[in-house]
């Protein structure tokens, strides 16, 4: 875990150091209002699973198959039904702001019973409703599962397994059958929302608007800028938000780190600073340790035989851990030298930082996933 550390830590100095905080278009750092995607949800049936589908003590896949049945014609009895080769699923999908009819979006799969895998299946037709339940997309196709289970043919039915095979997808999976409505000019004023809300980006984006179209651009507070449509560009506004995403200005990056416990990830962006502090860590170790002895009768013994009984040993060692003064650490290059200094694991090092935001030493926002 240590090596992930260090490497993390070696690629954000690199990336920080060698090169300058980038300009960026403002396309790619905010949306405009009124063009938000919007999530789609429905409930399908996915066959040809090969054995791997629902048990029959899924009784609402039983009756999900019966009911398709009968949409053709067929009236069959939900006892009648074997499930092994077909799951019930949930489908869900984001649908962008201005996609037309025709369109084709993708979609995601995921098990909703005890079905083992959803390799091979393909996806029955189902409609895709939005959070108002009208219907926005039909989904069908053969899903994509960026895994596998299977047996390994040997004794004791082995099986194995790679990721999670029973979520998929479907690429361009549903075709869009009714538009978003969607206006992103309101007397003509648009507006901008900025994905990573900060007060200096958005003073920075209207800036640099203003600079170009003088007294268009308004900020409103850390997320929101209204800009006005310049005279010249009366009736061509998709034209000037074109221009408008093109201008390139360099967005403020939050002192900021990001700690994922459960894969041991730390990452920090190049703002973060760490005052002077002093460090003492210690780790606690217990190890248990079972072996196996032998207590057999005395040779002239009349009753009793030969068991074998196990023998535990504990030990706790405790490593010493002696103050360490890190200095104050105005970049990241000097934060990342000092703290693998220490000479701590990752899992160790999140205990660190946790402790350092509480001392206030971490001058830095931390988030714990």
């Amino acid at each position: 875990m240590r090596h992930l550390f260090l490497a993390l830590f070696s690629f954000s100095v690199f990336s920080f150091s060698a090169f300058p905080a980038r300009a960026s278009r403002i396309k790619d750092l905010a949306l405009v209002g009124g063009g938000r995607d919007n999530q789609l949800v429905g409930y399908g049936i996915v066959v040809g699973l090969a054995g791997d589908g629902d048990s029959n003590s899924q009784k609402s896949t039983l009756r999900a198959i019966a009911n398709v049945l009968q949409r053709y014609g067929l009236t069959v009895d939900i006892n009648q039904i074997k499930a092994k080769n077909t799951a019930a699923v949930m489908v869900t999908a984001d649908i962008a702001a201005f996609i037309k009819p025709g369109s084709r979006i993708d979609v995601t799969i995921a098990s909703l019973g005890d079905a083992k895998s959803l390799q091979g299946g393909v996806l029955l037709q189902t409609p895709l409703v939005g959070a108002d339940g009208r219907v926005y997309a039909v989904g069908q196709g053969a899903i994509s599962v960026g895994g596998f289970l299977g047996g390994t043919g040997g004794p004791g039915g082995a099986t194995v397994q790679k990721n999670h095979p029973t979520v998929g997808t479907i690429t361009n999976g549903a075709i869009v059958e009714r538009e978003i409505p969607a206006s992103f000019v309101n007397e003509g004023v648009l507006t901008l929302q900025l994905h990573n809300p900060d007060f200096t980006s958005a003073t920075r984006m209207a800036d640099a608007i203003n600079a170009i179209h003088a007294g268009a651009a308004d900020p409103l507070d850390a997320a929101t800028l209204n800009v006005r449509v310049p005279d010249t560009y009366a009736g061509r506004e998709v034209a000037f938000l074109a221009d408008l995403g093109a201008i390139e200005i360099t967005p403020d990056t939050m002192a900021r780190v990001v700690i994922n416990e459960r894969t041991g990830t730390i990452v920090a962006t190049s703002t973060v600073r760490l005052a002077e502090v002093a460090i003492s860590h210690g780790s606690l170790t217990i190890t248990v340790s079972s072996t196996l002895g032998v207590s057999q009768p005395g040779p002239y013994a009349i009753a009793g035989q030969t068991a074998v009984v196990p023998s535990t040993q504990t030990d706790v060692s405790e490593g010493r851990g002696g103050f360490q003064v890190i200095p104050e650490t105005p970049s990241i290059e000097r934060l990342a030298a000092a703290l693998n200094a220490l000479g701590v694991s990752t899992r160790e090092m999140m205990a660190i930082f946790q402790t350092l935001k509480r001392s206030g030493a971490l001058q830095a926002e931390l988030v714990i996933n």
